[in-house]
């Protein structure tokens, strides 16, 4: 539902701002362009999802260089996408992101649905990355409300309401004020404005286009909005893992394709909790680095104890796995749990060394 007048103003007000001063990212048209490639968009907004443009922009145009279209994507092994993606977080995103490549590539003959409900029918492409191909890629009247747009909604609406139990009055709000013309342009403006103005702390509200517009101006303290529920304590974790070492190789593993860090090479480990002393893959003369490997995950925070031990030439753990030259561990594409505990590996190694 719109509500014109005020929502006119205020699409006309960031459209002329967004000419101006919008961001020149990769992934992007100009203002007033035609609107930009599906391929190039559906990636983009996929790797930009709890992850910031600084970090994005080489995995971008990395995953560019090496699969230059959705089919090129598709055909591509599972092993090699995960590995690219070591690094970016959220592996589902990795996972959904092969799973909806192929589906475009068997389903649609290479070619992403042009609507908002034909891009929802494809795996791991949800509401928001539905909003904003339709938007951005084919120009289609979408509301778009990324984190950056639900900050920007609540401030000119002042409202009220705690998040998450906002998020329907925001949306509505959101659709209340987006135009049918220039829509990708409008929800990139929007997305802009949240990142370099209407930012989380101290938002620039004097260099504001929509200043005038906005209801929590008035108020004392903008940046209140939006109203964030008390946050729950994270749980935190232990457990273990093991760095098993044979003739200048390390025996890698790859995780179960389901749960954290699915399908992903990583070094033998226990099971994420509370239980102590879990036995060890092989039997080894195992050493214990003395510094837990911290890392935090979404909904908990985990303490890892690295375990390294030698192992002689015919042995091998128990269950699959392969033996990684360990000159050319970067190349495994650990996610960065596993990444920090090889370093640590390789950090007590050289200290023990000048010892």
């Amino acid at each position: 539902m719109r509500v014109e007048g005020r929502a006119t103003k205020i699409a006309s007000d960031l459209l002329a701002h967004y000419d101006v001063h919008a961001r020149r990212l990769p992934w992007r048209a100009p203002p007033g362009s035609n609107a930009a490639d599906p391929y190039r968009v559906w990636l983009s907004e996929v790797m930009l999802q709890q992850t910031t443009v600084a970090a994005v922009g080489p995995y971008y145009a990395k995953f560019l260089a090496r699969w230059p279209t959705v089919q090129d994507l598709a055909a591509s092994e599972d092993a090699d996408l995960m590995a690219a993606w070591a690094g970016l977080g959220y592996y589902a995103r990795a996972r959904n992101l092969l799973a909806c490549a192929r589906a475009v590539a068997r389903d649609h003959g290479g070619v992403f649905p042009d609507t908002e409900d034909g891009l929802r029918s494809l795996p791991g492409v949800g509401a928001y990355t539905a909003a904003a191909v339709a938007a951005i890629a084919f120009g289609q009247r979408a509301v778009v409300v990324d984190a950056n747009v639900e900050r920007v909604v609540a401030r000119l609406f002042a409202i009220a309401t705690p998040l998450p139990a906002a998020r329907p009055a925001i949306r509505a709000a959101a659709d209340s004020i987006t135009p049918d013309a220039r829509a990708g342009d409008f929800a990139q403006a929007m997305m802009d404005l949240g990142a370099t103005i209407c930012t989380a702390r101290n938002p620039a509200c004097g260099i504001c286009p929509l200043r005038e517009d906005c209801a929590a101006v008035l108020t004392a303290d903008p940046a209140a909005y939006p109203v964030k529920a008390a946050k729950k304590v994270r749980p935190h974790r232990t457990g273990h893992g093991w760095w098993i070492e044979r003739d200048g190789h390390v025996w890698l593993v790859r995780r179960p394709d389901k749960g954290l860090l699915g399908g992903m090479r990583a070094l033998p480990s226990s099971d994420w909790g509370d239980a102590p002393d879990p036995t060890p893959p092989i039997a080894a003369r195992w050493t214990t680095i003395e510094t837990d490997v911290a890392h935090v995950f979404t909904h908990f925070s985990l303490a890892l104890r690295v375990h390294h031990a030698h192992v002689e030439a015919n042995e091998t753990p128990e269950g699959a796995g392969e033996w990684w030259p360990i000159d050319r561990i970067g190349e495994a594409g650990l996610p960065t749990l596993f990444a920090r505990a090889a370093d640590a590996v390789r950090k007590e190694r050289q200290a023990d060394a000048r010892n």
